[in-house]
């Protein structure tokens, strides 16, 4: 069953991209993983003209790449480690994502409180002569010279307002909730992004309408079979044989155990990455909310790490943890980093109480950072590389890397895979829209009006539509139109169940965790209840051919790591269904 949409509709379907596989297992090129730096080279790689295919183990966008802090940045602090290069680049790729995808990142005014005058003058000179490992705290002279710096060099392609500073009493007049002990702010203008995980399947589906021969597929892996490898498909566990003549290895912090597997099976002798653990919270606390007033405040906690508070999709998100990772695993937010978290808040506004119950959700990842010695995890050098590994067929490993900079950085892939080969370069992707980034108006409130105007809907599910799919708003209405379906999830949502229907359809979710945690944003908004999941589950079930056993069986596993990875109970969504249905009466 494909969904119904308009004459340009693309759709991710696992049935059509195994077929392909098993039609033709000649690539040019095998991107292993299939988060944001693997699809961003996928995608660089398929419009060059190659065969091109994207194996990710679990789900697209499932690993560290769906727990970024939300921020698109040029890296302010990057400049007290030297990496000037890293901070140019950034600041070029934030501007063009927000060309590219306007309706998913959107400018964030950021403000740092000040407490002191010259602390942190020496940070940078202290890390490279290697005489600090920890810097000191910066203060208002250390971060005036940094924010001059974010300006000169966004001088000739300015989109976002300069820098400016206030005194302590201004600052408090606009922000009167923070600490009073400060004695300065500054306002710079960086960016955020709503839904990373979406624009990860919206850069699959641009490269499957402008590259139908390449294939991506989730749930699937490359495993060796003699002098060859295979894909495995860990749904069904069929064997495919494939060929490449280049492999990226894009698995972020598995880099070095992927590296191992596909040569002979022994741990590499030299290690090329090096992860440290970020962890964030989502908080529902309307005063934390108010006294944000639009800004995120991007500070110091007392060791020195950075720590950021912002608003996020009606919520709060406030993070983040960096604790060195001695190898990969899927991880989740303890205890005592929660608490960390809460602390560094509570030092930001002092008289903000919250409580546990206002946390309703909490996700971690593994940052893939090149390996390093360095003691102080914030002296870990942001910056990213490719190497190359000789074998039968060469191998190009993806190391470091950040959401901000994916596609500078898959460019750069792609031209070591193109040299490689002796294939040119065909085109670039600098100024190339995503998804429903396309045709784009000048405002989202513009194409808000021309949802409500074109196809009767109210302005709240506009505003979600338009939020979530950008151009591609009108392929979701086109399919719901006219289905008994076509009701939201429940009071709290905007999203419908024909809405769920048209995402097992279209967008390749393979378990029930790929819908409710990243094709859908009801978990992290905190919307997700008791019976939406039993509910989505019944739609998943009926577009994808599920029996009831296995849909109970996706209930279970889904619930059990809901609370495992993401801090939510079965009583915790027992309860918001109770207090839904309250409102309801």
């Amino acid at each position: 069953m494909q969904p119904d949409g308009g004459r340009d509709s693309v759709f991710l379907q696992r049935s059509a991209a195994l077929d392909a596989v098993r039609a033709d297992g000649a690539f040019d090129v095998i991107v292993l993983g299939g988060g944001i730096n693997g699809i961003g080279v996928f995608r660089e790689l398929s419009l060059q003209k190659l065969r091109v295919l994207l194996v990710e183990r679990r789900d697209f966008c499932s690993g560290c790449s769906s727990a970024p802090s939300r921020m698109i940045h040029g890296g302010l602090r990057y400049l007290e480690n030297g990496e000037f290069g890293l901070v140019r680049e950034s600041l070029q790729e934030r501007d063009a994502l927000l060309r590219n995808a306007p309706h998913m990142v959107r400018p964030l005014p950021t403000t740092i409180p000040i407490q002191k005058v010259f602390s942190g003058m020496l940070n940078g000179a202290a890390g490279y002569l290697g005489l600090s490992s920890r810097p000191s705290s910066r203060g208002a002279l250390p971060i005036k010279i940094g924010l001059m710096l974010y300006d000169w060099n966004t001088r000739h392609r300015r989109v976002l307002p300069k820098h400016r500073f206030r005194g302590a009493r201004a600052t408090l007049q606009r922000w009167p909730k923070l600490n009073p002990r400060l004695r300065f702010s500054a306002t710079y203008y960086d960016a955020w992004i709503s839904y990373p995980e979406r624009l990860c399947v919206e850069l699959l589906l641009d490269a499957a309408r402008m590259a139908p021969r390449s294939v991506a597929l989730n749930h699937a892996e490359i495993a060796r079979a003699g002098d060859g490898h295979v894909m495995v498909d860990r749904v069904s566990g069929e064997r495919v044989e494939v060929r490449a003549r280049a492999i990226v290895n894009a698995t972020g912090a598995w880099l070095d155990e992927a590296r191992a597997s596909l040569a002979d099976g022994r741990a590499p002798q030299e290690r090329f990455v090096a992860g440290t653990k970020g962890s964030h919270l989502i908080i529902d606390n309307a005063e934390l909310r108010e006294a944000l007033d639009g800004h995120m405040i991007f500070f110091e906690n007392e060791d020195g790490r950075v720590c950021i508070l912002f608003p996020y999709l009606g919520k709060i998100l406030a993070g983040a943890t960096d604790i060195r990772v001695d190898a990969p695993q899927r991880v989740r937010c303890e205890p005592e980093e929660r608490e960390y978290i809460l602390g560094a808040v509570r030092e930001v506004f002092p008289d903000i109480c919250i409580r546990a119950d206002q946390i309703v959700f909490s996700f971690s990842g593994i940052r893939p950072l090149p390996k390093s010695d360095h003691e102080f995890t914030g002296r870990i050098p942001r910056s990213h590389y490719i190497r190359r590994v000789d074998g039968p067929v060469p191998q190009f490993c993806m190391i470091g890397g950040k959401w901000t900079t994916f596609r500078a950085f898959a460019e750069q892939a792609a031209d070591a895979v193109l040299a490689e080969l002796g294939c040119p370069r065909i085109c670039g992707t600098l100024d190339l829209a995503i998804g429903g980034g396309r045709d784009f108006p000048a405002t989202q409130e513009e194409l808000e009006r021309r949802l409500v105007d074109e196809h009767g809907i109210s302005p709240h599910r506009a505003a979600w539509l338009a939020g979530a799919y950008g151009t591609r708003a009108g392929e979701v209405l086109a399919f719901c139109r006219g289905r008994s379906d076509d009701r939201p999830l429940s009071e709290g949502t905007e999203i419908t169940e024909a809405e769920i229907a048209w995402l097992s359809l279209s967008e390749m979710p393979v378990e029930l965790e790929d819908m409710l945690l990243r094709r859908t944003p009801l978990a992290i908004r905190g919307e997700l209840t008791l019976s939406i999941v039993h509910r989505v589950a019944e739609i998943m079930a009926a577009a994808l051919g599920w029996n009831e056993a296995r849909r109970q069986e996706e209930v279970e596993r889904f619930l059990n790591n809901l609370e495992t990875y993401h801090g939510v109970s079965r009583e915790a969504l027992e309860r918001r269904s109770c207090v839904g249905s309250m409102q309801c009466e």
